[in-house]
């Protein structure tokens, strides 16, 4: 994952597939994106099908030969889902084992009695219970889907939290902003930012960053983000749309179903400890330096995402759902079920690496690197740009991130192993910019809380384009500082 793939890097070093000059490249970009956008937005064409067909636009725009065309896009393809497909789904085994056992619902119960006041007896039924804590809880819910959020996909997240964050506002009588702004902010800052998500992976296989370096990063960019965006903002978007929690949405927890669930300590080691094994490496790979050295190799094998994940999996059998009361049969049906949801994301995750592919065969990447030098773009900067534009344009962070990784991806051919890192930021950051009503989150959000769409626009949407526009300027101040 630290570096393309054997067949990628052949892929991406090989003789464009097409003589085409800059004003038919560039035209043939415009309109393999403009197929993409339409069949997403006017067709709701599903974004495999659509970006599939963009490829194929694309290659025909550009005046390359189809079947060289469809031989880079699914080499692409492949090389893509094998380089972050088996992590996505490790992930989201991980992420499954983490929501049915009960282990998410202790993260958040133990947070909140220790720091919001309120216990874990208060939040799952009706009836009674303290009141919330005052001025702590936004902050609380920032801290509980910060860590949530680092091994769910958004959407199980937000699922997840959205009990806690209507019985919270609901029985502390807080503005439903006050209490959700933060829990969305830290959800979607870690699905943008920090890998294993699958934008930051793609990403990070387009332009051969480094996997640890980009998740150290990744955290210290988001903390201050989940900040202003989470609890800073919240202040505002609770003046602008002050409205109650919905009772209607409020779904029954996993946990209310089990006599027993795992312990908080077991729970967050598990949580976390594909992130530590991933920071370890990179910390070893600065220290030691030496690929001969027996710690340097250690590490390299037990902080490689595979091996972290599949660690953390193993554990989580251990730590989740046996304290759950689980039973070998029911951790493996709940293995099936975690996988299944994600056949969709490794197809867009697919296609998006196809598309990206037939990009750079195409002679684009190579473009987008001059026209950068001869206009005097700073590459992060034009990273961020494009990344914005095709969010935007198509509604979705993924297909964002894709696309623009497969644009920018020369420009990382020379940057320094920060750089790079900090190119895919750039990349997540824009990718988050203004979610509207192209977007599913933005009708998540909206159903969920009960909102209306300009009241979703001035609380959800806002509370994304800060997330981009902070996320974005601080990967720009530390690229002058590192």
């Amino acid at each position: 994952m630290t570096r393309l793939s054997v067949e990628m890097l052949a892929a991406d070093t090989a003789e464009p597939i097409t003589s085409a000059g800059h004003a038919q490249l560039g035209i043939a970009v415009l309109a393999g994106i403009a197929v993409i956008v339409l069949l997403i937005t006017k067709f709701k064409l599903h974004a495999f099908l659509a970006l599939t067909i963009g490829s194929l636009a694309l290659g025909a725009f550009a005046g390359a030969p189809l079947d060289k065309v469809i031989a880079s896009f699914t080499a692409g393809l492949g090389s893509t889902v094998a380089g972050v497909g088996v992590l996505i789904a490790l992930g989201a085994i991980l992420g499954k084992m983490l929501a049915d056992s009960g282990g998410a619902d202790q993260v958040v119960d133990t947070i909140l009695a220790k720091w919001g006041g309120a216990g874990p007896q208060d939040l799952p039924h009706e009836g009674g219970g303290r009141r919330a804590g005052g001025k702590s809880m936004p902050w609380a819910m920032v801290l509980i889907a910060s860590v949530i959020g680092l091994p769910l996909f958004f959407e199980v997240g937000v699922v997840l939290l959205i009990p806690v964050v209507l019985m919270v506002a609901k029985r502390g009588n807080y503005s439903l902003m006050r209490i959700g702004i933060p829990a969305l902010a830290g959800l979607s800052v870690m699905h943008g930012l920090v890998p294993p998500h699958p934008g930051p992976l793609v990403a990070i296989d387009a332009v051969g960053a480094n996997l640890g370096v980009t998740l150290a990063l990744g955290v210290l960019i988001a903390i201050p983000t989940v900040i202003i965006a989470g609890p800073v903002f919240a202040r505002f978007a609770a003046r602008w749309v002050d409205v109650p929690a919905p009772d209607r949405m409020i779904p029954q927890r996993a946990s209310d179903e089990l006599d027993r669930r795992p312990s908080f300590g077991a729970t967050l080691a598990t949580i976390l400890l594909p992130v530590v094994l991933m920071l370890a490496k990179a910390l070893v790979d600065i220290v030691v330096d030496d690929p001969e050295s027996t710690v340097q190799r250690v590490f390299d094998v037990a902080g490689s995402p595979l091996i972290a994940l599949l660690a953390a999996v193993l554990l989580g059998i251990f730590t989740l759902a046996r304290p759950a009361g689980f039973s070998k049969e029911r951790v493996q049906g709940m293995v099936e079920k975690g996988l299944a949801p994600i056949a969709g994301i490794l197809l867009i995750v697919g296609a998006g690496g196809g598309f990206k592919q037939t990009l750079i065969d195409s002679g684009v990447g190579q473009m987008v690197l001059e026209i950068s030098e001869d206009w005097s773009i700073p590459a992060l900067l034009l990273a961020w740009l494009i990344a914005v534009a095709i969010r935007l344009a198509t509604g979705s962070a993924t297909v964002a991130t894709v696309s623009a990784a497969g644009l920018v991806a020369p420009l990382a051919a020379d940057m320094s192993t920060t750089h790079a890192a900090l190119l895919v930021l750039a990349i997540g950051a824009g990718s988050l910019f203004f979610s509207h009503v192209n977007d599913a989150g933005f009708w998540l959000v909206k159903e969920y809380f009960g909102l209306n769409v300009g009241q979703t626009i001035k609380t959800w949407s806002v509370m994304e384009t800060i997330i981009s526009v902070v996320a974005g300027a601080l990967v720009l101040l530390l690229s002058l500082i590192i």
